[in-house]
């Protein structure tokens, strides 16, 4: 079951652009307004990290290149 959510699906911009958002959210909770709501980053920054994302896998969406076949 676990392997099945945590199969990956998110291709190279994906996980780039979400890691790069985690961080920006994460910083809000040490610069700029200092929010508790920066901590919202983490979810992006793992995703993006682990290159899986839940939501992707239970609407049967990925952004990863197909592999040929052959």
């Amino acid at each position: 079951m676990l392997t099945k959510i945590l199969t990956p699906n998110e291709g190279g911009l994906d996980r780039t652009l979400r890691v790069a958002l985690g961080l920006v959210l994460m910083s809000l909770t040490t610069f700029g307004p200092q929010t508790p709501w920066g901590w919202i980053g983490v979810v992006p920054l793992l995703t993006g990290l682990l290159g899986s994302c839940p939501l992707y896998t239970l609407f049967g969406i990925s952004t990863c290149r197909r592999q040929s076949a052959g």
